[in-house]
């Protein structure tokens, strides 16, 4: 009896001894957690994670910096928000998240700041500042060269020009593209037929795209984001009464969609032939010169199209903008795809006549223009940056004896790639459906600050990844 009840006043001491300490760390623990609240409520909201992928923001606009804090937030105003260097963006807030959009390209090889000031948490209490830095990649781009001694290449570079690596090479290579994640190339087969092969960015897992039936693939584009590619079609088999004649064409390069067979793009009532397109940027929307110069914005099928008018020619769309540069019969144009406003193209400060005009992202455009001797006569040409307010830089001039192929503009616009064909008279063009000079350059020109009119890089071959259409 003594000895239960010795056994039983134990086993009470050992439970009250239990519930006393569990009791104790439940205080501890509560008390913890509140003294936590309480200091993260009077310190204000903390980032707690930061993504951005710098890589992507490089290549288009709308890439993102979204800070994830330790409190729920009250909405951020774009006034708080400051990048450097300056950049156009707009914010969001969800929850304890706060994004930062993008609105260009960013530059390559490049420090950039986010700071955003005066972060409140939903409840109230102190404020903070937030201040997030990230590093953009060099610059990194692809370069065709036709003709060599393995055949037709597609080398990778950067701008020192001394580290070109070949990803693709090809018998018969007319044009390519490179989009986020892939290369698509447009090559004549050994049987002269069409085909578009599509590999990873460093050429590997190769497969073919099918193509709309027998016949000649052109005008080769992509958009800047979505893996979607474009181009114009005419069947091998056309006359006057059947076959298609320039019909355009989009399709997702996906590797769940590669298989489908490329839609094509028909506005009702329009000519179904296209003579000149391009993708609007940050949108599923084309804009297309049909072959009675009407002037088309339309979705990626065709649908719900609006006309603006008759053009001569689209000369471009600057990456991250809504802006069409289009040549009237009166004139060249900029159109805002978002309203169908349009003013006439800001004139240089004396430039001579303009053959070709390049958007450029952050404001103004490339123009080459011919240099006009005394009598009236061409004497070469001046690659020239005019802003928006018509103050002209010249980029490059080029010597009557050298052609201007092409310009392309670098995503962010930090850079101009000027195609030149040296010494026209003795460069004789190629046999090709897209025919090119045998001989070409590619003279890469700083646009920013400083650097402009510096020459970065002079690479061997044309279509550098940064030209949105084919050179004509």
């Amino acid at each position: 009896m003594s000895s239960d009840t010795r056994a039983a006043r134990s086993r009470r001491r050992r439970g009250r001894s239990f519930a006393l300490s569990f009791a104790v760390v439940l205080a501890v623990l509560a008390l913890v957690g509140t003294l936590g609240a309480t200091i993260g409520t009077v310190q204000g909201p903390r980032a707690t994670a930061v993504q951005v992928d710098p890589d992507a923001a490089v290549a288009a606009s709308g890439s993102r910096l979204i800070v994830t804090t330790s409190q729920s937030l009250a909405e951020v105003d774009p006034a708080q928000v400051t990048v450097t260097p300056d950049v156009p963006f707009t914010v969001d807030t969800s929850g304890r998240s706060v994004g930062v959009q993008f609105g260009r390209p960013l530059d390559d090889d490049t420090e950039y700041t986010v700071t955003i000031a005066d972060v409140q948490g939903l409840g109230g209490g102190p404020s903070t500042t937030i201040t997030e830095s990230f590093h953009t990649p060099p610059a990194e781009l692809y370069v065709l060269q036709r003709g060599t001694a393995d055949g037709d290449v597609i080398f990778r570079t950067d701008l020192a020009g001394d580290a070109a690596t070949p990803v693709f090479t090809h018998p018969h290579i007319e044009d390519y593209r490179a989009t986020a994640a892939h290369l698509v190339v447009s090559v004549r087969t050994d049987d002269d037929q069409a085909e578009l092969i599509v590999t990873d960015l460093d050429g590997a897992d190769q497969r073919s795209l099918p193509l709309p039936g027998d016949g000649f693939v052109s005008n080769l584009q992509s958009a800047d984001r979505g893996d979607l590619i474009g181009y114009t079609f005419s069947d091998a088999a056309l006359d006057a009464d059947s076959g298609r004649e320039s019909a355009l064409f989009t399709a997702s390069l996906k590797d769940a969609a590669a298989d489908d067979a490329p839609a094509q793009v028909e506005v009702d009532g329009a000519d179904p032939r296209v003579a000149e397109w391009r993708f609007v940027p940050d949108t599923d929307s084309i804009l297309l010169l049909s072959f009675d110069g009407s002037l088309l914005l339309t979705g990626s099928e065709g649908e719900d199209a609006t006309a603006l008018g008759n053009a001569l020619a689209i000369e471009g769309i600057a990456r991250g903008s809504s802006v069409a540069v289009v040549d009237r019969a009166e004139g060249m144009d900029a159109i805002d795809l978002t309203d169908a406003s349009e003013e006439p193209l800001v004139e240089g400060e004396g430039l001579g006549p303009v053959s070709s005009v390049t958007p450029v992202a952050a404001e103004g455009t490339v123009r080459t223009a011919a240099v006009l001797d005394a009598g009236g006569l061409p004497s070469g040409a001046t690659v020239a940056y005019v802003d928006d307010d018509g103050a002209t830089r010249t980029l490059m001039d080029v010597t009557s004896a050298d052609t201007v192929v092409q310009t392309c503009v670098s995503p962010s616009g930090r850079y101009t790639a000027v195609i030149v064909a040296p010494d026209s008279v003795d460069n004789p063009y190629d046999t090709y459906l897209l025919p090119m000079p045998e001989r070409l350059e590619t003279h890469v020109i700083g646009m920013r600050g400083d650097e402009t009119g510096d020459e970065v890089v002079v690479l061997s071959g044309f279509a550098v990844s940064w030209c949105q259409v084919p050179a004509t």
